[in-house]
């Protein structure tokens, strides 16, 4: 669930929830309070007059008593001069928060509770020979207010005479002061236990997430990117948990790129000084046999020299290597895009390799399929480099045979490919994923034979995607390698669509 969505919800059960809970709440406790008070009281109310109508409550709980007084009244009013009949009437209302007083004439002649009775005795009506009802009677305000009900009658001596029911209103029935206290009580526990119920939603769906995701903040701050969190997708912290697990992630690969970097910047120092100190030392050792008269022929000295000119010429390419890889890593790549004639390209760029391949005893063919007035915009420099790095790579794993080296080119539609296959000692089914990487050399021993920065494939691999080419390699063990990569024809008449 959406974090709106859970702040609705939270609202809709703060709002709610209590009222529902308390109006059930509330029904049960009237309903048994209502039937308390009709079994104690012998009544019949509707529930919510218990509470918006408490006098007529009041009223109705002596209403036994007073239809008594009424019949005797009416009947045997010479009962009322007799004290124990009117202790009778006068306990039966002590419990219902009532008392009785007898008036005769204007006297006074029973009170049923002296001290209550002092503070209204001012307020009796007089004699007005007339009867209430059973439901009857009225409310008389004042600072000590009170209900009354009252039954005039005659004396057997003729003298007028009122016996009045007076119910004391400032105290309610304990049943009614049980339902206000129980429905606090129960206003009360509904809110902690709605309280309770949130708190612990609200934990568990936001609270709780966040707590994760602090603890992996600090596992992170502490150096552990091993620490896997996971979100839910459908709401605002699940996202940002997984948004959190993607930079994790992304961070722990840059890392481990960054320390693979370090690891082959070392590897390749390494490389270039194990690769540097064989010419040198040969450069330096024929430069001494020079000096101290060793070659002391012509011949003996014109071969050292070529020898220092030719380890001179390794470490030059070498250099110029190493300078190359610099720029790829700073992606500072020169490039002079030029619309080259693909097969003009070609056909110079193998007679040229053919000699100096000649000399090593390799053969090179080239079967070009394509038009020969088929263009591509290209760097011809950079391109050289490719084709150059692709037969050197291929030249250092020819041995122990004649060697051959052959270059096809065929037309795919959009992109000419071409395909550089030699007879050499293969590639390791493991090695193929990676002879693209740089630094990486499938020849752990680094012999003079073969030598090499690991840098070669990897320059070819950049020229090429940098021309929108793709590269690839098959290879097999024993029988030679073929690598192929593709570049972007040159349409004139598309260029001018465009």
């Amino acid at each position: 669930m959406k974090l709106r969505g859970r702040l609705l919800t939270a609202f809709l059960i703060i709002a709610a929830l209590p009222m529902i809970l308390l109006l059930i709440t509330g029904g049960t406790i009237f309903r048994y309070q209502t039937n308390s008070i009709e079994e104690n009281y012998d009544i019949k109310s509707d529930t919510i007059q218990v509470v918006t109508n408490p006098l007529r409550i009041l009223n109705r709980i002596t209403r036994g008593v007073y239809n008594e007084i009424i019949l005797t009244g009416m009947n045997e009013p010479g009962k009322f001069e007799d004290n124990e009949y009117i202790e009778y009437l006068n306990q039966q209302l002590t419990a219902k928060y009532s008392f009785i007083v007898v008036r005769k004439g204007n006297d006074i002649i029973y009170n049923g509770n002296s001290d209550k009775f002092e503070k209204i005795d001012n307020l009796l009506p007089e004699f007005s020979d007339n009867s209430i009802d059973i439901d009857g009677g009225f409310y008389v305000d004042g600072e000590y207010p009170f209900l009354l009900k009252q039954q005039d009658f005659y004396f057997t001596d003729g003298t007028e005479g009122s016996i009045f029911v007076i119910t004391d209103v400032t105290t309610l029935i304990p049943l009614i002061k049980s339902f206000i206290y129980q429905i606090i009580c129960s206003a009360i526990l509904i809110m902690i236990i709605t309280s309770a119920v949130l708190i612990i939603w609200i934990y568990r769906s936001i609270l709780r997430p966040i707590n994760i995701l602090h603890a992996a903040t600090n596992a992170m701050k502490e150096g552990n990117l091993d620490y896997s969190i996971e979100g839910d997708p459908e709401d605002e912290i699940g996202r940002l948990c997984e948004d959190f697990e993607e930079m994790r992630i992304r961070l722990k690969e840059l890392i481990d790129v960054r320390l693979k970097y370090e690891e082959d910047t070392k590897e390749l120092i390494s490389n270039i000084s194990h690769d540097l100190k064989t010419p040198i030392t040969a450069i330096k050792g024929y430069a001494e046999g020079i000096m101290d008269g060793v070659a002391d022929t012509e011949e003996k000295r014109e071969k050292y020299l070529r020898t220092i000119y030719t380890k001179a010429n390794d470490m030059s390419i070498l250099v110029d290597e190493l300078s190359f890889y610099s720029k790829i890593d700073c992606n500072t790549m020169p490039y002079n895009f030029t619309f080259i004639n693909l097969h003009d390209y070609f056909t110079d760029c193998i007679e040229e390799i053919s000699l100096d391949l000649e000399v090593k005893n390799i053969e090179i063919t080239y079967n070009n399929e394509t038009d020969k007035d088929l263009m591509i915009h290209a760097d011809a420099e950079q391109l050289k480099r490719v084709i150059s790095n692709i037969i050197g790579n291929s030249v250092k794993y020819i041995i122990n045979r004649k060697g051959l080296i052959q270059i096809r080119i065929k037309d795919i539609g959009e992109f000419v490919e071409v395909a550089v296959e030699d007879n050499g000692q293969g590639i390791p089914e493991k090695d193929l994923p990676h002879v693209f990487n740089r630094f990486y050399r499938g020849d752990a021993s680094r012999n003079s034979s073969k030598g090499g920065t690991g840098l070669g494939l990897a320059i070819v691999k950049t020229i090429i995607q940098d021309h929108m080419g793709n590269v690839s390699v098959e290879s097999e063990e024993g029988k030679g390698t073929t690598i192929y990569f593709t570049l972007k024809k040159y349409e004139e008449e598309n260029d001018k669509d465009e």
